[in-house]
């Protein structure tokens, strides 16, 4: 039987809030162990272009923001692994984790940085065009700015998808509101809020046939009324996907609280603890609201911060 591995700090994920998280960790003599789990480099890494994160005033790539984020947590001797943790325990004091080899590993202080996977709708144009920047993004916020002065998709129906619209509204000269059933789902404010919107023009009724483009970005999108299924295309040269997101945090349920959509609660607001001791949590695995670069890495940062308190706490 092999002998588990005894750590200070285990970081599941590398994201910004995993890799920010390992900076602390290192740099307070903790020996952070890090797994970049099934996307290394976390959802930044299907994003062409950051513009605005403090610091790049050039702007930089997602890929390369990770690539530097990551050497800046082995300068400090983080341990970074691939593979991902597929199983935990959490009822003692030492907290045991296993990865997908089997290999286990009992932790003093585990940071979850997880992350958000965003939904998409899953063609294969619209992966396409998502993975060569050409045109598909599942965050208004983050990539809005390429779109000003053009016309712009958007499919969805929640509060996020509206409060989305409403901001490409303000750069785009056309927005086109995908609506799957006969009414949004967003709270009525919201809804009305896009509806007064006089360039944001709703479908109702709408399904995504495909995404169109011509092999370098998108060019419009082929659309079906899914109740007298009349085709029709929009010239559009971005389509934004805003249909939620689900945290990845399917192996802690049972140990760690959650709120009814998966993600993370924290057990003390302004804090990283969740409602396990030694255990504490950063980035998009416990923020449906933000989900941006900076606010993970800012929430890495008192992750790391918070568990070493724990441990000078232990030792005393």
């Amino acid at each position: 039987m092999n002998t588990p591995e005894k750590i200070k700090c285990l970081i599941i994920g590398s994201g910004p809030a995993g890799f920010t998280a390992a900076i602390y960790a290192a740099r307070a003599d903790m020996s952070p162990v890090l797994y970049q789990g099934m996307q290394p480099g976390g959802q930044l890494t299907t994003t062409n272009e950051v513009e605005n994160f403090p610091g790049y005033p050039q702007g930089i790539s997602g890929p390369e923001m990770m690539v530097e984020l990551e050497t800046q947590a082995k300068r400090f001797d983080t341990d970074v692994r691939f593979g991902f943790i597929n199983k935990v325990n959490f009822t003692g004091p030492i907290h045991k984790c296993w990865t997908e080899e089997g290999h286990e590993i009992h932790a003093e202080t585990v940071i979850i940085s997880t992350g958000a996977s965003a939904k998409y709708l899953g063609l294969e144009s619209e992966q396409k065009y998502l993975l060569n920047g050409g045109g598909v993004s599942a965050c208004a916020v983050c990539d809005g700015f390429f779109y000003r002065g053009q016309e712009v998709v958007i499919v969805g129906a929640g509060d996020s998808a509206c409060e989305e619209a409403h901001y490409l509204s303000k750069l785009c000269t056309k927005v086109t509101m995908l609506v799957r059933k006969d009414d949004f789902r967003a709270s009525k404010i919201m809804a009305d809020r896009v509806k007064k919107t006089e360039n944001i023009i709703i479908l109702y009724n709408t399904d995504t046939d495909e995404v169109l483009g011509d092999g370098n970005g998108v060019t419009g999108a082929r659309v079906k009324n899914n109740v007298t299924g009349e085709i029709t295309i929009i010239p559009c040269t971005g389509f934004f996907v805003a249909i939620g997101h689900t945290p990845n945090t399917d192996i802690f349920k049972g140990y760690i609280d959650l709120d009814e959509t998966g993600y993370i609660k924290y057990a003390q607001p302004g804090t990283s603890k969740t409602n396990v001791a030694g255990v504490f949590v950063a980035g998009d695995a416990a923020d449906k609201t933000y989900r941006q670069a900076i606010t993970a890495a800012g929430t890495g940062c008192m992750a790391a911060l918070d568990a070493e308190r724990y441990l000078a706490a232990l030792e005393h």
